[in-house]
């Protein structure tokens, strides 16, 4: 109860000293623009998630990260949505931290044990073979 007093009272601050310094309008705006984020976060919540259990499938990251990338995404996109600038800058902080987390797991942490579809179905071909095409006559031998 204590820690919803605390955040009410910080969101009261922050809110009144940033509004008060850019406008009525403009903090109208920057309610519905951080509310339409936040809903186009969770339309497109089905990709993210489709794109995390490939790289769980393809051992890029572990299921402790997957739930922690997908549980920060959605909760991110829910406080973009609640009006307020403390929920806005917290649900944009959570975003960038999902994007940087996937960057660093996806590209410098695990990209050796990372198994994409493309790197197994590479067709090797052998180097000394060498393809030719024969021409019959239609001559028969006699």
């Amino acid at each position: 109860m204590i820690y919803f007093i605390i955040y009410l009272f910080l969101e009261v601050l922050i809110s009144v000293n940033i509004s008060s310094s850019i406008g009525g309008l403009a903090t109208f705006f920057e309610i519905m623009l951080s509310a339409f984020i936040g809903i186009s976060i969770l339309i497109n919540f089905r990709k993210t998630l489709v794109e995390n259990m490939t790289a769980v499938s393809y051992n890029c990251i572990d299921l402790d990260q997957f739930q922690r990338l997908n549980l920060f995404t959605l909760f991110g996109a829910i406080l973009l949505i609640v009006p307020g600038f403390l929920t806005d800058i917290l649900g944009i902080f959570m975003q960038f931290s999902v994007f940087t987390s996937m960057l660093v797991n996806r590209y410098h942490l695990k990209s050796t044990n990372c198994k994409t579809s493309f790197k197994e179905n590479h067709i090797k071909k052998d180097s000394d073979v060498i393809d030719v095409e024969i021409i019959s006559n239609n001559t028969s031998i006699k």
